[in-house]
């Protein structure tokens, strides 16, 4: 018998679609069951869910164009988006509406069989915690599954506070999810159709996701790897699940592998010769299908009718955006007599029988063009166990960036050795991670990028620097926030850092110019920007000349006593009218003063 699968991702932002739920989706969906994917609010979604049942049971497909004044006023029960709704009072329809919109008041939502809840960073604690306990309302609790990296980390801390005892680790055992079952659902194809039916676009959405190794043979103390992935599997095969992507979704541009540690592999060589037998090879390029042709063939085959329906609805109105005026009205005027201008009122069998009109419009509007392909190792690669034989091999395919990580000062050989044998090899794109808030110091980290701004200009090449910094995800005090101060740097310091990384996006690239305006010439600059209040840190060019020369000029001339109580303050990152009156003396709360600064004058 059919079951009615609900999978949730937390309503927090994500740059990478969930693997975990795409595989679970292929899981179900392989078994018959009725998958459905949502990332949002759950309140809307728990009205949309009310409105899709007050439509069917309306049996009136034409008042699913309103769907999102109905929508709204079931979450609301507010009469204005009603409005728009011609002749409603009065009506079955309108009638009907209220008990859905009491059925919401009283939380009675539609049920599912099972409910999948992943997770992601600890910090999304509160998020992750309100969707657990939001989810209650659509299934039983001991039908909810929930799992994910938060959930693996801090199991009985999510048990405590929610009662649903999550999966710890991989779903790589048989019976996982259903007793029996040999399915092990770690290795199954990913289900890209669920990413057809949210609203959110993750930016990372046009690649193949995999892994091609697990674990890392490394147990760095600040990692979590150890614990999410205990055991080092040397080999994956990914070529046939690349094979299965391309049969039903289409193309993907990029691969994406999220791999810690590929460069411990036994496997190695044969990794690569996979990547370029599944088409990404040095300089490797590709023609992307039609995304029109795969939303078409996907909801003629029932592959996820929910999800297509939406794509085509999107599709058209992308298509709508190309034509001139008349073409459009010609376009609409169609579209309204099939029912196939909104999602709600569309059907299947009309979507399918539109194709004759819509398919020779839209290959005429959109011809896929050739695309370059890149991959992307996208945790890093560990530069300890890079080789000439390694590099020489990596540059077989079309990796852009490599990523090397350089946590620690004291990995500065070994570092620069494999950015040097990269460049050897041609790899010319790489972006790093750079770890800080540890055991490291401020210094360290100012040293680390700018060894890494003197290697772009040494080899020619261009190195992405982004700055992590480090939280200690499982430790009760921070798990659920981000306030972990390490005990060589203060709040100051942290927040200078953001707000310069605010100001340059977050990275680091090339050019030496840009790297001193950024951080400084030299440590000593370093040191006064930590300082500088944050106002001029992100106007840096407003305040350069006028209050920010003020500011050092006065922060300069205090005495030891009072440079050492204001360093004091200031490390706090809390200027209150009440800090700045408790200053000692008036020179200190001068200088205090210029940190209280919030808006241009």
């Amino acid at each position: 018998m059919s079951r009615k699968i609900l999978l949730v991702e937390p309503n927090y932002k994500s740059k990478y679609p969930p693997m975990g739920l795409m595989k679970i989706a292929t899981y179900y969906r392989r078994r018959g069951d009725d998958v459905r994917f949502y990332k949002g609010d759950l309140k809307r979604f728990a009205a949309e869910l009310l409105f899709e049942e007050y439509l069917e049971e309306l049996g009136d497909l034409a008042l699913g164009k309103y769907q999102s004044s109905l929508v709204e006023h079931i979450k609301t029960g507010k009469l204005a988006p009603l409005d728009v709704i011609p002749d409603f009072e009065g009506t079955k329809a309108r009638s009907l509406l209220k008990k859905y919109r009491s059925r919401y008041m009283k939380k009675d939502y539609p049920q599912f069989d099972r409910v999948g809840v992943t997770t992601m960073f600890t910090f999304y604690w509160k998020q992750i915690i309100e969707t657990i306990e939001f989810v209650k309302y659509f299934c039983k609790p001991e039908n909810i599954m929930v799992g994910g990296v938060a959930a693996t980390l801090l199991a009985d801390e999510m048990y405590e506070e929610t009662g649903i005892m999550p999966h710890r680790g991989l779903l790589d055992k048989p019976g996982d999810l259903d007793p029996g079952d040999e399915t092990i659902i770690d290795t199954l194809p990913l289900d890209y159709s669920i990413l057809e039916e949210i609203d959110y676009v993750y930016p990372a959405n046009d690649a193949y996701f995999a892994y091609m190794t697990r674990g890392c043979v490394r147990h760095c103390e600040f990692c979590a790897v150890p614990t999410l992935e205990p055991k080092y599997c040397s080999y994956i095969e990914v070529k046939s699940k690349i094979e299965e992507v391309d049969r039903v979704f289409g193309p993907k541009r990029d691969l994406l592998l999220m791999d810690n540690n590929v460069f411990a592999s036994r496997h190695f060589n044969r990794i690569i010769d996979d990547i370029k037998a599944a088409g990404f090879e040095a300089g490797a390029s590709y023609i992307p299908e039609s995304e029109y042709d795969v939303a078409l063939r996907n909801l003629k085959n029932g592959v996820n009718d929910r999800a297509y329906k939406r794509k085509l609805i999107r599709l058209y109105d992308n298509l709508s955006r190309r034509l001139k005026e008349e073409e459009l009205a010609e376009f609409y005027i169609e579209r309204e007599k099939r029912g196939c201008l909104y999602v709600a009122t569309a059907t299947k069998e009309a979507l399918l029988e539109f194709d004759s009109y819509v398919k020779p419009l839209y290959d005429r509007h959109f011809k896929p063009t050739k695309r370059r392909r890149c991959v992307d190792f996208n945790q890093g690669l560990d530069a300890r166990l890079a080789n000439d034989a390694k590099m020489a091999k990596l540059a077989e395919i079309n990796i852009r960036p490599l990523r090397i990580a350089f946590d620690d000062i004291k990995d500065r050989d070994i570092y620069v050795r494999a950015i040097k044998l990269a460049a050897k090899h041609g790899i010319g794109n790489l972006s790093n991670y750079l770890l800080y808030n540890f055991k490291d110091t401020p210094d360290d980290l100012y040293i680390r990028l700018k060894i890494n701004v003197e290697l772009c200009e040494e080899l020619d090449t261009v190195i992405y620097s982004f700055p992590m910094k480090y939280h200690p995800i499982t430790d009760g005090e921070y798990f659920r926030n981000r306030d972990f101060i390490g005990e060589h740097w203060n709040r100051k310091f942290i927040r200078t850092i953001q707000a310069v990384l605010n100001a340059t996006k977050g990275k680091i690239g090339r050019g030496k110019s840009f790297f001193e305006e950024a951080f400084g010439k030299d440590l000593d600059e370093f040191h006064k920007i930590l300082w500088m209040p944050e106002r001029f840190i992100i106007h840096r060019f407003t305040y350069k000349d006028t209050l920010a020369r003020e500011w050092w000029e006065k922060f300069n001339s205090l005495n030891d006593e009072e440079a050492a109580e204001a360093k004091s303050i200031v490390a706090k990152n809390l200027f209150t009218e009440d800090v700045i009156g408790a200053a000692s003396t008036p020179a200190i709360a001068e200088v205090l003063e210029f940190y209280a600064i919030r808006r241009d004058s």
